[in-house]
């Protein structure tokens, strides 16, 4: 009998586990020209971070899962966007300062009374805003990474302990975009941000609204005694819903990203310094550290000249929709493959091998010929006959990019890089599913393509070699659609990753007013729901439920339980 569902989900839910490691990044992974099935990628390789950073751009999930940001996108914010800043008065901000892309999250920030009430500011974007956004979450005051790609971009070197200068941070950036023409940078925490340098350049004034105080005196302060203290702790919360409206693709559309302009510091041709200070490490601790000046100066030339370099348009090729076709082509049904390969009974391993089989098939069937058959005679790890459908799996959506010379020839530096990440990505998927399912035929398991001389196999071994190479080329890959809540979360609940400034333990819990860390009462104190499992506050095992953040379902409604 296959296992039962609960039991599927236990094992896919351990899956997750292993992919959420981020143990992904030290597999070996080498690109060559030939199309063997037995050559592995090449250990330093990271196309496939590339392409699952891009895969996540703007959307709230992924990029809370990983906190450490790796690429700057120029983007524009349209003509018409809505922009909202809370503050304690009615005057606009004199020099640079914070919006949210949504009024949820700014309105914490709407300081006042009860008796007199707040005020929030509206604005509206007059012409296309030009800004710069770092990826991961990059507005988190956290010490170990987040703030790295900002440190460059402002103070030419990772700082970590200026992880909450932001006062100078916010100035000195605006002061290196100023001569370039950018307009503010876009970044994430609970919901995202855009740190705009002048309120009065490029947007207008909607309403400065005198708002009703919803018995808040300071952001997300929670005393669960009395009722003011549970409706500022309302407000906090529903930062995190309408940031978990942008959780997956395609994120936060009020940013239209430039992908032709899109600079990786996972790019390892520009940034060679790198790739020595990532071995062994597993992917929530990659960062910038060990950057080396040479490096910087790469990053910030390239960086400038997607300011003020004549326009190029690019390819044309639309590099978002590419890799979302090939995410969704292969997510679903590499875990359907996953639980299907997940039997506990001997008497049900034939059925499941037969049935890997057939779902390798599917995958591959616009890619197998006709004249794509195993010879007469077998031998043992003969696989070369299957070269055809492994070629065609792996090119089928980039050949004509490389085939048209005039259209490769408009491809800009960024693009090349991402045609690099899909085919590198594309490649060691196509390698998997051919080699495995090659590995059937010999076996005689695939009944459209029968062999007279099928080898001589041990299944359950086999099946059992499927399964961890499935879960090796998931965990390579490492794509967030995969880290969910098992099992999903009833209508009143939520599924949720721990963000700052909420749901860690008061040791790593940052910060919380102010320009420094908050004492261990900010923010939701243990309670009710709290903490998080994973065992008490300030305990190791709680310190790794939030510096590596594995899902939960959390309230939607009173009491929530962060």
């Amino acid at each position: 009998m296959r296992q039962t569902a609960g039991l599927a989900s236990a094992a896919l839910a351990l899956l997750t586990r292993f992919v959420a490691t981020g143990k992904a990044a030290q597999i070996p992974f080498r690109v060559d020209n030939s199309w063997d099935l037995n050559t592995p990628p090449h250990i330093s390789a990271t196309g496939h971070l590339v392409f699952d950073t891009v895969s996540s751009l703007l959307q709230q999930w992924p990029n809370t899962r990983y906190r450490n940001g790796h690429s700057l996108v120029p983007g524009t914010v349209p003509v018409g966007t809505l922009l909202y800043h809370g503050r304690g008065d009615a005057h606009l901000p004199v020099g640079p300062d914070w919006t949210a892309t949504d009024p949820e999250h700014s309105y914490i920030f709407c300081r006042g009374s009860t008796e007199a009430g707040c005020w929030h500011l509206t604005l509206v974007a007059s012409r296309p805003l030009q800004v710069l956004y770092f990826d991961g979450s990059s507005a988190a005051k956290m010490k170990d990474g987040p703030m790295d790609t900002q440190d460059v971009v402002g103070w030419g070197q990772v700082l970590p302990d200026r992880f909450f200068d932001e006062k100078n941070r916010i100035m000195d950036l605006c002061n290196w975009g100023k001569p370039l023409g950018v307009d503010g940078f876009v970044r994430m925490e609970m919901d995202f941000e855009i740190m705009l340098c002048d309120f009065t350049a490029g947007v207008e004034t909607v309403s400065m609204a005198n708002l009703a105080l919803q018995g808040h005196g300071g952001p997300m302060r929670r005393n669960t005694s009395d009722e003011d203290g549970r409706a500022r702790f309302s407000i906090g919360f529903d930062v995190l819903h309408s940031g978990s409206w942008h959780n997956r693709y395609p994120g936060d559309r009020r940013i239209k990203l430039d992908l032709t302009r899109l600079i990786s510091f996972y790019d390892t041709a520009l940034v060679p310094s790198l790739v020595e200070t990532r071995q062994g490490l597993e992917r929530w601790d990659h960062r910038l550290l060990g950057i080396t000046a040479q490096d910087v100066t790469a990053v910030m030339d390239r960086l400038a000249a997607a300011y003020t370099a004549p326009v190029q348009a690019g390819s044309g090729v639309d590099w978002d929709t590419l890799y979302k076709v090939v995410v969704d082509r292969y997510a679903d049904r590499f875990e359907m493959v996953h639980y299907i390969l997940n039997v506990t009974t001997a008497d049900a391993v034939p059925a499941t091998a037969k049935k890997a089989v057939a779902h390798f098939r599917v995958m591959l069937k616009p890619y197998i010929l006709h004249t794509a058959v195993p010879p007469a005679r077998r031998r043992d790890n003969d696989n070369a006959w299957a070269a055809p459908v492994f070629t065609g799996c792996a090119s089928s959506h980039t050949e004509f990019i490389r085939r048209s010379a005039p259209l490769f020839s408009r491809l800009t530096a960024s693009e090349h890089l991402l045609l690099r990440a899909v085919e590198e990505t594309n490649r060691e998927i196509c390698r998997t599913i051919v080699r495995l399912w090659t590995e059937g035929v010999a076996a005689g398991l695939d009944d459209v393509l029968p062999v007279d001389d099928p080898a001589e196999v041990d299944t359950a071994a086999l099946v059992q070699h499927w399964r961890l190479d499935m879960e090796r080329l998931m965990a390579w890959l490492d794509w967030s659609v995969w880290v969910k809540c098992r099992p999903e979360c009833s209508f009143e609940e939520m599924c949720y990753l721990p963000t700052w400034p909420f749901g860690g333990f008061r040791g790593v819990r940052l910060p919380g007013r102010g320009d420094r860390p908050s004492p261990g009462g900010d923010y939701p104190p243990p309670g009710e729901g709290y903490p998080p499992p994973g065992g008490p506050p300030d305990s190791p095992a709680q310190k790794e439920d939030y510096l590596r953040p594995q899902p939960r379902c959390v309230r939607r409604l009173e009491p929530y339980n962060l």
